[in-house]
């Protein structure tokens, strides 16, 4: 089969739209009333838009419970990972240089447990909307 044999799957698209009068949308364009529009231009408005419904989402003062389980599993994650992180670096130093007075384990925990409560309270206190 050659080049010329090969159907071009614009052509087979063209010939079913061809007499129903179906409207051609652009296609690089979510929006019939962005065809004009430059992509500077639907960039701005879409982040725009993003922004708006960022505000009102905050402004309501109605948050439902499922909000509340996220917040619950960010704040267990935010205090999780850097503390098992801390565990495993402290576990490393321990095997690789040994402390005579103190454990790098037990050292690096309080660290990861530390820096994983102020990570969570950040992200509360950014979420709950108290700036």
């Amino acid at each position: 089969m050659t080049p010329n044999d090969r159907p071009d799957k614009r052509r087979r698209a063209d010939a079913g739209n061809a007499g129903d009068g179906a409207r051609e949308r652009p296609s690089d364009s979510r929006r019939p009333d962005d065809a004009g529009k430059s992509p500077q231009r639907r960039f701005h408005e879409e982040v725009g838009h993003k922004a708006e419904r960022k505000q009102r989402a905050r402004a309501e003062d109605e948050r439902t419970v499922f909000f509340w389980l996220g917040m619950f599993g960010l704040v267990g994650w935010a205090v999780a990972v850097p503390t098992v992180a801390g565990i495993a670096l402290g576990v490393w130093l321990d095997r690789t240089w040994p402390a005579e007075q103190a454990s790098w384990t037990l050292t690096f925990l309080l660290i990861g447990v530390l820096l994983g409560c102020l990570n969570a309270w950040y992200w509360v206190k950014r979420e709950s909307g108290d700036d």
